[in-house]
């Protein structure tokens, strides 16, 4: 049996969706619930709404409908922990694997990697700077973002703002 069986939460993607937000892993609350970023201090909905992503706030349990809006979720690594501390490096590189994978068959036009450690590992890369990198996979962009976890120290609006610079970027190419 899978994480996936376990957890059952799964991916929402779709080809040629706009961006793919790629998580580290569920937290606790969301392998129980079964949806993404479901725990109450977790700020993805909010800031995905407030950057421009969605008409309104969603909530967990109405992930499916960001594919009508273009945008998708996955995760580097399908194991539920407490904290994203307690993942491996090799967790990490062999989720950075499959995700490249994923990205090629799905082709989005942007990879957003929710946060700037686990995106190290998981490409690794020594240096990474907040926004849109040098790499792509295939055609897709590959921008990183702060990780909307109650446990990052990031204000809400400087999430909204980061996330936002994505969705800008996007429109401006017609995406």
């Amino acid at each position: 049996m899978s994480e996936t069986d376990q957890h059952g939460i799964t991916d929402i993607l779709a080809p040629g969706l706009r961006v793919v937000f790629c998580g580290i892993n569920p937290g606790k609350s969301s392998a129980h619930t079964g949806f993404h970023f479901a725990h109450k201090g977790n700020r993805f909905w909010k800031t995905i709404w407030q950057a421009g992503f969605t008409a309104r706030q969603l909530r967990p349990e109405e992930e499916q409908l960001l594919l009508d809006t273009g945008c998708g979720i996955t995760m580097l690594v399908e194991r539920p922990t407490k904290e994203a501390t307690e993942l491996s490096g090799m967790e990490l590189r062999d989720g950075g694997k499959a995700l490249i994978e994923k990205i090629q068959r799905y082709q989005p036009y942007a990879l957003a990697v929710l946060g700037k450690q686990a995106y190290k590992q998981a490409f690794r890369v020594s240096k990474v700077e907040w926004g849109r990198q040098p790499q792509t996979v295939g055609e897709t962009e590959i921008w990183v973002l702060p990780n909307p976890s109650g446990l990052n120290r990031a204000s809400q609006d400087d999430l909204s703002a980061a996330y936002r610079e994505l969705d800008t970027a996007l429109a401006e190419r017609g995406r």
